[in-house]
Order: structure tokens, then C-alpha cells, then sequence
């Protein structure tokens, strides 16, 4: 609940301060799906994924708890479910801020939802594959620090840097740049469009995340 409460404040100081709400003089929280990505990536996730297993690598858990008449698949997929779910509660609480604007108590104008749904869209599949990786490096680590810290330069890099250094460079590499580039993927979605090709994108990432972790924690059960 303290990270849920410092990422929502946080949120709305980026929304209403550096993403200039009020200048844009429109109905539109374009700016909150281009911020909201920010305070996931650099914030929510590295936090909530760090413990997952590196904590129970550390602590010398892990043994009895693969050792347990379930499935490893079982014990990834709980995890995973159990951060993911932390990680939606604070993307739906952000529901709060168009509810209340575009609403009650202020009602500020008329709001294109679909375009909000879309955007939220792009925001769910994000926490799921940010997740995903954050759990895949909790797996192969025994410390939570370098769990969260190696899980904040990964998330950065495919969140930030791909996406700066793909519109600085152009031909091949710019295009293999733009693809892989979590920026660029969810540029569609905060615009309010749908592509199937970005759904795509992200439920591949998520899936062979969460198969790398499975097999690491299958090949410690073997070790």
C-alpha cells in the first residue's frame, strides 16, 4: 500500500506539473499513459519483482519450496500472478484521476474512453511483461538489491534508451530499435489505437520471461 499511495502521488505531480494537464487545454490523459509508464519501469516493478525468488534463494526457502508437491510451473505462475496483481491494483487506481475529472466531482468536458480504454490496454500489457522480467532476473540472483537494480537498467534500456537511440539512428538498426522498444510499442495505445502486432509483442515477451524463469528454477531443483 506504501508503494501503491507514493506511485499515485507521484503520477499526479508528473500528469499535472511536467506533463502540463491544464496547458493542453483538451480532454485528454494522452499525458498519463506517457508518464504512467515512467513510475512502472523505474519504480513499481524493480520493487515488487525484486523478493519474488531471490529472497527465497537467499534465505534457503526455495529448496523447501520446490521440494512441495506443486508443479514448479506452479510456484512461477503464483508469483507471477501475486506481483501482477499488486502491480494492476495501482494501473486501476489511476482510474481515479479521468473518474473525477471528466466526471465527478468536476466534470471538465466530455472524454473519448475508448481512447482511455486503449490506452490501458497498452498500460496492462506493459505491467505484464515489465513484470515477467522482473521475475525472470529475481530468479537467476540471490540478492534483492541486484534484482531491483538490474530489473530498473533492463526496464530503463527498453523503455527509454532503445526508444531515444531509434529516432537518433536510421536504416536497420533504427527499425530493429523501434521494434523491440517498449516506448515505441505503446505509442499506438496512449494515441488510443489498438495494434495487434503490439498485443502481440508483449504477450511474447511476458510468455518467454516467464519460461526462462521456470527453467531456471527447474535446473536449481536439479543442481
Amino acid at each position: 500500500y506504501v508503494i501503491i499511495c507514493l506511485s499515485l502521488f507521484g503520477v499526479g505531480i508528473l500528469f499535472f506539473t511536467v506533463g502540463d494537464f491544464w496547458g493542453a487545454d483538451r480532454a485528454t490523459l494522452m499525458q498519463l499513459f506517457r508518464w504512467a509508464p515512467w513510475g512502472l519501469c523505474v519504480l513499481v516493478v524493480p520493487i515488487v519483482t525484486m523478493r519474488l525468488l531471490a529472497e527465497e534463494r537467499r534465505s534457503g526457502t526455495l529448496e523447501m519450496l520446490i521440494t512441495l508437491p506443486v508443479k514448479d510451473s506452479d510456484v512461477v505462475l503464483g508469483k507471477y500472478l501475486g506481483a501482477l496483481s499488486l502491480v494492476l491494483i495501482l494501473v486501476v487506481a489511476t482510474l481515479a484521476y479521468p473518474a473525477m475529472m471528466f466526471g465527478w466531482p468536476w466534470n471538465l468536458g466530455v472524454l473519448d474512453w475508448r481512447a482511455i480504454w486503449a490506452g490501458y490496454l497498452g498500460l496492462i500489457l506493459l505491467s505484464a511483461a515489465a513484470t515477467a522480467l522482473g521475475l525472470l532476473i529475481s530468479s537467476v540472483t540471490n540478492s534483492q538489491a541486484v534484482a531491483a537494480i538490474v530489473t530498473f537498467i533492463v526496464l530503463l534500456m527498453l523503455w527509454f534508451v532503445l526508444g531515444f537511440v531509434a529516432d537518433k539512428t536510421g536504416g536497420t538498426l533504427g527499425l530493429a530499435l523501434r521494434f523491440i522498444s517498449f516506448d515505441k510499442r505503446l505509442d499506438s495505445f496512449a494515441k488510443g489505437l489498438v495494434d495487434t502486432r503490439d498485443i502481440l509483442y508483449f504477450l511474447t515477451v511476458t510468455a518467454v520471461s516467464l519460461i526462462v524463469a521456470f527453467r531456471a528454477l527447474e535446473r536449481r531443483k536439479w543442481a
